[in-house]
């Protein structure tokens, strides 16, 4: 498969810049995640990645060579959109083997790898329908399906499980990370979901106004972030972030502490709060509290936890779990 190189790759449109110096190394075989808020850059740079929008300035090495000059089609990529892109007209098996057809390859070579393919991801009993008469989750598996038989280099998703409802997301993105166990292949995905991002990602690149605010591990973001764009980006319900002026802290700027790291007594603790709102999820019950110290605090529980509106708790974040963010919003050492 390929490794990727983005050197310095920065993108205008007019006077407008999305991309503001981007510097990245994916090795051959990962599977990264490029995540962050919507206009960020990211489907941006996915698209100068594969040759759809030229560079304003920078360069793309796919295996150490540069092809910022290279055609989409000559760049051993194989792109899988948010829309399937799937030619009503044809059925799975043609519309999997379509490019390679196209590219003139030999008859028996396309069924091998279409067949092949269609194996991999359950479509054998499809392979004579056309896209109507397949489910949602069915026509991103054929689209999935045509970037596979054409053996890339790289594969480029671009937020690919958007159209699809909650329980095929999850489905999918369990077909994909074993695709890519099965393949070894090296992909970039896109997503806005940091669940995604967070479940599929060997690395997670995350964006913020064209710029990389950090790249790590998804436990590595969790636990040691760098900023408060990613504390507060990375983590379900999100981090609670308080003026450290407000707690009589002195250096910090911001203290911040997950919602999962703050433990609840009906009787003392460091914060008082009223319960406004709960949420019984069954596996987590989470509290939003207005606290006297701390304002709008979020809590998470594991379990379920009988407690309602107005009632009056106090609440305490571990000491070891206390972010400190300086007046830039970097974490303090």
């Amino acid at each position: 498969m390929g490794s990727l190189t983005l050197q310095n790759i920065r993108k205008s449109f007019g006077a407008t810049e999305v991309l503001k110096g981007i510097d990245l190394s994916v090795e051959d075989g990962e599977f990264v995640i490029f995540v962050g808020p919507s206009g960020c850059g990211k489907s941006t740079l996915l698209r100068v990645i594969a040759g759809l929008e030229d560079a304003t300035s920078g360069h793309v090495l796919i295996e150490g060579q540069p092809v910022d000059h290279v055609p989409p089609a000559k760049r051993g990529i194989a792109m899988v959109f948010q829309s399937y892109a799937l030619y009503p007209h044809l059925n799975v098996r043609d519309n999997m083997g379509l490019g390679l057809k196209q590219a003139g390859r030999p008859r028996e070579e396309i069924r091998e790898r279409v067949a092949a393919a269609s194996h991999m991801l359950g479509l054998d009993d499809y392979l004579e329908r056309r896209p109507a008469e397949l489910s949602g989750g069915q026509r991103q598996r054929v689209a999935i399906g045509r970037a596979i038989v054409r053996n890339p280099k790289l594969f480029l998703f671009d937020e690919p499980l958007s159209n699809l409802d909650a329980a095929l997301r999850v489905n999918t993105r369990l077909e994909l990370a074993r695709l890519h166990r099965d393949l070894t292949a090296t992909m970039i995905y896109v997503t806005h979901d940091q669940v995604e991002a967070m479940t599929l990602g060997d690395r997670i690149v995350i964006l913020n106004a064209g710029r990389i605010e950090q790249v790590g591990t998804p436990m590595e973001l969790y636990n040691r972030p760098a900023n408060l764009f990613v504390a507060g980006f990375i983590g379900s319900p999100k981090m609670n972030f308080v003026e450290a002026e407000r707690l009589g802290q002195n250096g910090a700027k911001t203290l911040g502490v997950r919602p999962e790291h703050i433990t609840v007594d009906p009787q003392s603790g460091d914060w008082k709060g009223s319960v406004i709102h709960v949420e019984h999820l069954g596996a987590d019950t989470i509290l939003y509290l207005d606290t006297e110290q701390a304002g709008l605090v979020t809590v998470r529980l594991f379990g379920e936890h009988r407690f309602a509106p107005d009632d009056i708790l106090f609440v305490t974040p571990q000491p070891q779990r206390i972010y400190r963010f300086d007046a830039d919003g970097r974490v303090m050492g």
